[in-house]
């Protein structure tokens, strides 16, 4: 009984601190594209203020690597380099990282809303705009996609624990 209260109380302080986070600094998730090496082909920012869709294509630091490479650019500290990146693009330092890889979004959102993002993105006429019109339109492609293919909550856990769904701390 003792062991199981204990548990709780960690479970408890860890949502309690991942709540208290969002008031110093927004929390980053980035969807690591594990057939281009790693990239980072979407990505948001979570915080008290909301959510908000970041484009890895416009995402810069002062040398003007992008959030897409950050990967390849900084091979030895790449969430440092996201973080970076955002507070120099986007004026907030984000001190948690969570990182969505393929096959993740796959178990998460169906087997293919990878290609259903890439299909939005290209032929259904969100993309293009990102630079001109100052919105998210490949937000509006992953969105579009997360709603027509549902959501499967209970395999966020399993990929936690699958290592498909990784926390940094930076």
């Amino acid at each position: 009984m003792k062991r199981t209260s204990m548990v709780l109380m960690v479970i408890v302080l860890l949502i309690f601190a991942f709540l208290a986070s969002l008031l110093v600094s927004p929390i980053l998730i980035v969807a690591e594209d594990s057939e281009e090496d790693g990239g980072i082909d979407m990505a948001a920012r979570i915080g008290i203020t909301g959510f908000e869709w970041v484009y890895p294509g416009s995402s810069v630091n002062a040398e003007g690597q992008t959030l897409h490479n950050v990967r390849a650019d900084h091979p030895d500290d790449p969430y440092g380099a996201a973080r970076d990146i955002m507070t120099y693009s986007y004026g907030v330092t984000p001190h948690i990282i969570v990182s969505v890889n393929n096959d993740a979004a796959a178990a998460i959102f169906g087997n293919s809303i990878v290609d259903d993002i890439r299909v939005n993105d290209a032929y259904n006429g969100y993309a293009g705009n990102e630079h001109v019109s100052g919105t998210m339109d490949r937000g509006d492609a992953v969105e579009t996609a997360m709603a027509q293919n549902g959501m499967n909550i209970f395999e966020i856990p399993l990929q936690f624990l699958m290592g498909n769904i990784s926390i940094h701390f930076v």
